[in-house]
């Protein structure tokens, strides 16, 4: 039994003290061998009010490892003929609109997006209203939530059934997950782990516009079991395909809701998980047949991470978080000349005003709409040739929501500084987390 190998001695001691270092409610874990779990472990409280323990039996929120299942039922309807993964998608497009596969890869075109909202009425984000293309699909990697919601809305066309059911019907039951389900709200009777911000406050009922990749539940069991035996579902092209990464760092690549390492130490198959209350992981390791799920109830990750290293210490020898975890860009120094720009944040409510001047001292000072100027630190990156953020409204109806920053990606291009302006909430430690809404923009010298 893995439990008693070397290296994973101590683990009870060590997920505790974790849980304790970072007020973290609770963690549950499992690990894979073959089609047998062989290690199963949950620590802490599932919910905190109720001093209610976890227990391997305890489901949490998957957030995006939902991604996962909604890429291999796409791949189940594309064998069954019922989709064509190279087909475009329906709808008019500033480009040639996106394919399946270019979605399943987060290369369709569509920005990043998620908005978030708790309690009772109907969500009052419009994700049709960011279902625009920003780049040319296909030419480079931008991780979307759009581009996930597009294959369920697609899927769901395709079958005749809603995505929970189709999920349910062809994944989770002929794969023995009994504890799966999907939807705002557990639609199942296991027990289900409370959901936590940072500093420690209970969420609601969340809902979004976008659950195809993120409303999936399940236990740490019946995730290591999927991340081993879900391609066996497809056709062995299809399995080969979804494999097939397409790299988006000198790391790691991305294929069909999988991230795929590449380079130095043991190949990882992996993904992900983070919204609030959810910090998930999992990660199979096809060399030695294992895979890893752990689950917690926390919008800080820190826990997560730290009880993923130390299992991947000691199951794959060489392992770097490097292999499952993106790298953040690296910031460089700000080299655009100094001098004043002007142009447009463009919103579904119209063009919003913006004005920026660049300073010699590595600032930029940043005037939105009908507001005051605010003078903040501007960097480079490989990417952009301004990056720059500050606490400033957006003045649109989803930005007053519940998104009070504003962040500006930019490059020089042909004379002006396009790019993108994004209205976000920067954490959840003082409330809930808002949502993440990215706009074109365009300025040019004044």
């Amino acid at each position: 039994m893995l439990d008693k190998l070397d290296g994973l001695d101590g683990l009870d001691e060590f997920c505790a003290e974790v849980l304790a270092e970072h007020g973290c409610a609770s963690v549950s874990l499992a690990v894979a061998e073959r089609d047998e779990l062989v290690l199963t472990r949950a620590y802490g409280l599932a919910d905190v009010a109720e001093q209610r323990p976890a227990t391997p039996q305890t489901v949490y929120g998957l957030a995006s490892i939902t991604k996962a299942f909604t890429a291999v039922a796409v791949c189940l309807a594309s064998d069954e003929g019922l989709l064509d993964l190279d087909a475009p998608i329906p709808g008019s497009y500033r480009w040639t609109a996106p394919t399946p596969r270019q979605l399943l890869q987060h290369r369709g075109g569509f920005p990043a997006f998620y908005n978030f909202h708790y309690g009772a009425g109907p969500v009052p984000i419009d994700i049709g209203r960011y279902r625009t293309l920003l780049r040319e699909p296909g030419t480079a990697f931008e991780y979307s939530n759009i581009g996930y919601q597009e294959l369920g809305n697609l899927l769901e066309a395709a079958t005749g059934q809603g995505l929970g059911e189709y999920l349910r019907e062809r994944v989770a039951e002929p794969l023995g997950l009994t504890s799966f389900g999907y939807g705002s709200t557990y639609p199942g009777t296991a027990p289900v782990a409370r959901r936590y911000s940072t500093g420690g406050r209970a969420y609601d009922v969340c809902h979004s516009s976008h659950p195809a990749p993120g409303a999936g539940w399940a236990t740490a069991g019946d995730i290591a079991l999927f991340a081993r035996a879900a391609v066996r579902l497809l056709k062995p092209g299809t399995a080969a395909a979804a494999y097939d990464a397409v790299p988006f760092d000198e790391r790691l690549g991305y294929g069909f809701g999988r991230i795929v390492s590449r380079g130095a130490g043991p190949l990882l198959r992996s993904h992900g998980g983070g919204m609030g209350g959810v910090s998930a992981m999992m990660i199979e390791i096809p060399e030695r047949e294992l895979s890893v799920a752990v689950l917690a109830n926390s919008t800080d990750k820190a826990t997560r991470d730290a009880v993923v290293g130390r299992l991947m210490g000691t199951l794959a020898p060489g392992f770097h978080t490097h292999q499952v975890y993106p790298a953040p860009e690296q910031p460089h120094p700000l080299e655009l000349a100094p001098g004043a720009w002007a142009g447009e944040v463009s919103t579904a409510e119209g063009d919003i005003p913006l004005w920026i001047e660049i300073l010699t001292d590595g600032q930029v000072t940043i005037r939105l709409g009908g507001g005051p100027a605010v003078t903040v630190p501007a960097t480079a990156s490989p990417r952009c040739d301004l990056r720059a953020g500050a606490a400033l409204q957006l003045p649109t109806a989803d930005a007053r929501v519940n998104s009070p920053d504003f962040a500006l990606e930019l490059r020089a291009e042909q004379g002006q500084l396009v790019g993108r302006a994004i209205a976000f909430k920067n954490g959840d430690r003082e409330g809930l987390l808002g949502a993440y809404l990215v706009h074109a923009c365009a300025l040019r010298p004044r």
